[in-house]
């Protein structure tokens, strides 16, 4: 079994979407690690603010298999893919990491560099896998978030997401 970890955003109907692709990867994957839903500003274009959490699980399944079931989950829930690449998004799913596999193909990357590149990422990343290590860098997500350009950390906000039902009245704002 391999361990795998996912970051989830969306800035698109922010609330359904999550919960309703944390039901999806549940149903597909089984028991899943879940870290703090944070909110933060999208980066790169004007639009609405983004959620954003990771997830993790174990899995049989290759890595090529994983990143195919996120893109048909992602198209499930509306992501048109061709947009440019800071764009709203109804969902993104990203392979941050498959074990301690590197791969670094046109289609692929793995480690995902967004890890080291964002603090939405690194940060929940850090909360699930903090002692795990950066198969390239050989350093914990923990360090590498300690180490993270305070200056370069957007502000994110902690969010309560209630999935409970999907259709909940209560929206994250």
């Amino acid at each position: 079994m391999a361990k795998v970890y996912v970051s989830i955003g969306s800035n698109r109907d922010r609330e359904r979407n999550i919960c309703s692709c944390l039901r999806h990867l549940r149903e597909v994957f089984g028991e899943l690690q879940v870290s703090t839903v944070y909110r933060s500003a999208s980066i790169g274009f004007q639009g609405a603010d983004f959620l954003n959490l990771v997830v993790g699980f174990d899995t049989a399944w290759d890595v090529w298999t994983v990143a195919t079931l996120m893109r048909r989950i992602e198209t499930a829930h509306g992501r048109r893919r061709g947009q440019h690449r800071f764009t709203s998004r109804t969902l993104d799913l990203d392979v941050l990491l498959y074990d301690d596999l590197v791969l670094q193909d046109d289609a692929l990357h793995v480690p995902r560099d967004d890890i080291t590149r964002y603090a939405f990422v690194l940060c929940p990343l850090a909360e699930l896998a903090g002692e795990c290590r950066h198969p390239l860098l050989a350093v914990t997500f923990a360090e590498l978030w300690r180490a993270f350009p305070v200056d370069e950390r957007p502000p994110l906000q902690a969010v309560e997401l209630d999935c409970s039902n999907e259709e909940s009245e209560r929206r994250a704002s």
